[in-house]
């Protein structure tokens, strides 16, 4: 499977404000179905789409602070940042279409 890179308060800068791809984040929770619904497609989409598109996952438990500097609203939420700015946001478990819909003009 594909790398997707675990994000933090520390590393927010580095792994996405600073990263030479687009950047998909997704806020998700250990007790969250809907996020557990799509864990595998993200995983895919960092396989299929690898050096071209960087997934991060931010644990909104464990980073919270940074969760609710960006994403004070339910999870999971997926945003796309390119270029240090967020492009994109969207709430709620989606397709693989709607995902990649979200990034593939950016690329």
């Amino acid at each position: 499977m594909g790398v997707e890179v675990n994000v933090t308060k520390e590393n927010f800068e580095s792994e996405v404000l600073k990263s030479d791809i687009p950047v998909i984040i997704d806020f998700w929770a250990e007790w969250c179905v809907p996020c557990k619904m799509i864990g595998p497609v993200l995983a895919e989409i960092a396989e299929e789409y690898k050096g071209k598109l960087k997934v991060a996952k931010v644990n909104v438990d464990e980073a919270g602070e940074l969760a609710s500097e960006y994403s004070d609203i339910s999870i999971p939420t997926l945003m796309l940042f390119n270029k240090g700015e967020m492009v994109k946001p969207q709430v709620g478990a989606v397709s693989n279409q709607v995902m990649v819909a979200m990034f593939i003009d950016n690329l």
